[in-house]
């Protein structure tokens, strides 16, 4: 059964006490086999609660970071698996480390739709909290192959002032970590952590979030600007 973190909003930080909304979304198209997936989920739990990374996370207890996670595939094909939750605590993670390494994918028979992840991601922000800061962390191991395209996704959704950064799993199609640049990251600093293949992705993973959470963290107004 799929596991989720329930957390009603009662009222949206202000800026001023919310450094960062980090926003997580993991690849379950099917071109990620069932082992790949494990490693997936897996290697974000140990991740998270890697020592360097829950420092980063906790850094400024005042500007707290918000956390959230959802898993992407084909279109209207996105499901949740961990609602905003602050993390004000080392336990807070570890709670959402053992959500993720119990969940299960809610399916594996969908094509890749990285126009409509993204669409889903900007509801997520909308309902979301108001920090200084607002980050996108898409992992995938595929190019766009259903329905629109990331450009019309930032086109049509209210995604600015977001920063979509990506970890491009090697090992599936030929250049993706290029893909991810071109055509999928976006905002002033966005960047692409490339993981050599699924039992690399805890790695990759852990670089990603530091870099997320250590580097400056920065909102934007620019539309239509990718990095």
């Amino acid at each position: 059964m799929r596991l989720l973190v329930a957390l009603i909003l009662t009222g949206a930080p202000a800026a001023a006490e919310c450094r960062l909304a980090l926003l997580l979304a993991l690849d379950v198209s099917a071109s990620v086999d069932p082992r790949e997936d494990a490693l997936q989920r897996g290697g974000l739990a140990r991740a998270l609660l890697a020592p360097a990374v829950v420092k980063a996370f906790l850094a400024d207890p005042g500007r707290p970071v918000w956390l959230s996670v959802y898993e992407w595939s084909g279109p209207y094909a996105q499901a949740g698996l961990v609602d905003w939750l602050e993390i004000a605590s080392a336990e807070d993670l570890a709670l959402v480390a053992g959500v993720l390494a119990g969940s299960e994918r809610s399916r594996d028979d969908m094509p890749t739709a990285l126009g409509h992840a993204l669409g889903h991601a900007a509801g997520l922000f909308t309902a979301g909290p108001d920090c200084a800061a607002r980050t996108l962390d898409v992992s995938g191991d595929g190019r766009n192959n259903e329905g629109f395209p990331p450009d019309s996704a930032y086109r049509a959704f209210p995604l600015d002032g977001v920063t979509v950064n990506g970890l491009a799993i090697a090992g599936g199609e030929a250049g993706i970590a290029e893909y991810y640049r071109t055509e999928m990251i976006r905002g002033p600093g966005a960047f692409v952590v490339e993981a050599d293949g699924f039992r690399d992705y805890e790695r990759a993973m852990r670089v990603k979030l530091l870099r997320e959470l250590q580097g400056p963290v920065i909102g934007w107004l620019a539309p239509g600007r990718r990095g």
